[in-house]
């Protein structure tokens, strides 16, 4: 135990597994998904796109910050699961507000400032709760608070800031805050805690899930209270393959391997690569599963037969790089990630983000539904010939000592 009796937190043991109350937490962040990806659809431009992307950096720190928390305490035990209520509420709070987190709507409160302070007080509570529990560690105090004054004077406060600003200095406000935030954290130091790898592991890869599923209610909602016709069903399904592929892609294997290798690794390396391949990493592979929501919730829009698109009418434009775009920052922040964990590239995956990316073109020129039915036969490609390869030598992983290069990036 940690703290008075008052105020008890129960450790994180070593081989302990995601809480329940971590899962409903989590939910919280399906709805802040969803806001961002109808962000990003209200208005297909540049400019929007950059607000919806700096809106998910900032709610996927949020939920960094409680993903190391959590395997640090348990968060469903004395007073910690007062406080993981009171994030949720306030990580609720802000995914209400993405909607104003640029611009305030006329009526009730300034909606980017309840955006920033919502955000304030999630990552108020972290540290506060971080710093409860490194009550009886030094070395963890040190990096909390090393930490802490440069995070939150940073990223919080530029947010703040931001409120009073628009335009383009707004935006760079945002930029600051975030990139300042994560190059802090980046280079504060790498005293924290690893008590469970299983947690850790399997935190990410719920929060992939999380991501994944929210790209299949952007297919539901795009279509919902239509007819069922054939080109919403056929898009539907391509649509749910697409996403299930990419699930393939990241469980069957790469997941393992990293996890295998934060389990290896000891110290100040096993926090690197945490940080490395999961903190920082992961990130690009939510970022391209939004994206991709958004370019299967435009492609659903054009064949269901509400618009003024017919099914000849090819997609363009950024919904187009948000589809094809989507799956190959997904695939880069995979590669990534197992890369820095394993010290190998699947060239596979490599050939893969190469031809999708020469095919977009092509797909220009194609009807929105032959560019998904092209995606995903690239990706059943892809997925085909890495499960042959690896069906023998299944599982295994590489020291991360080695250099080497293999059709999956596992050997």
């Amino acid at each position: 135990m940690i703290g008075t009796k008052r105020i008890r937190l129960t450790p994180v043991a070593e081989g302990g597994s995601v809480t329940q109350l971590e899962l409903f937490f989590d939910l919280v962040l399906v709805f802040a998904f969803t806001m961002v990806t109808d962000l990003a659809a209200e208005e297909t431009s540049a400019k929007n796109m950059l607000r919806a992307f700096l809106v998910l950096a900032v709610m996927w720190w949020l939920w960094i910050a409680y993903s190391w928390l959590g395997n640090v305490i348990r968060a469903d035990e004395g007073f910690a699961r007062v406080a993981m209520f009171v994030a949720m509420g306030g990580a609720f709070l802000a995914a209400l507000s993405i909607p104003e987190a640029f611009h305030d709507l006329e009526g009730g409160w300034n909606g980017s400032l309840v955006f920033a302070i919502a955000y304030l007080i999630v990552r108020s509570v972290q540290v506060v709760m971080f710093w409860l529990a490194s009550a009886e560690d030094p070395q963890l105090r040190s990096q909390v608070l090393r930490w802490a004054v440069g995070s939150l004077a940073i990223g919080t406060t530029l947010l703040v800031i931001a409120t009073m600003a628009s335009g383009t200095t707004q935006i760079g406000l945002w930029i600051a805050a975030i990139a300042g935030d994560y190059l802090w954290t980046l280079f504060a130091g790498s005293d924290w805690r690893l008590n469970s790898v299983t947690h850790f592991a399997e935190r990410y890869g719920l929060i992939v899930i999380v991501a994944l599923g929210e790209s299949i209610v952007s297919i539901g909602i795009g279509v919902a209270g239509l007819p069922i016709s054939w080109p919403i069903a056929l898009g539907s399904m391509l649509g749910l393959a697409i996403t299930g592929l990419l699930w393939w892609a990241y469980f069957d294997g790469a997941a393992l391997s990293m996890e295998h290798e934060l389990r290896q690794a000891e110290g100040a390396e096993q926090i690197k690569l945490a940080t490395r391949s999961y903190t920082f990493w992961h990130f690009p592979m939510i970022v391209g599963i939004i994206g991709l929501s958004l370019g299967l919730k435009k492609v659903l829009y054009y064949v269901s037969g509400a618009s003024q698109h017919t099914l000849k009418d090819a997609l363009y434009g950024i919904p187009l790089f948000a589809l094809y775009g989507g799956v190959v920052l997904f695939l880069i922040g995979l590669i990534g990630a197992n890369h820095y964990a394993t010290r190998t590239i699947g060239v596979a995956r490599v050939i893969t983000v190469a031809v999708l990316l020469a095919l977009v073109p092509l797909a220009a020129t194609l009807p929105a539904l032959a560019s998904m039915i092209i995606l995903c036969a690239t990706l059943g490609a892809l997925i085909t010939w890495e499960t042959i390869q690896s069906a023998q030598p299944r599982y295994r992983t590489t020291p991360r000592t080695t250099e080497t290069t293999g059709a999956a990036g596992i050997t």
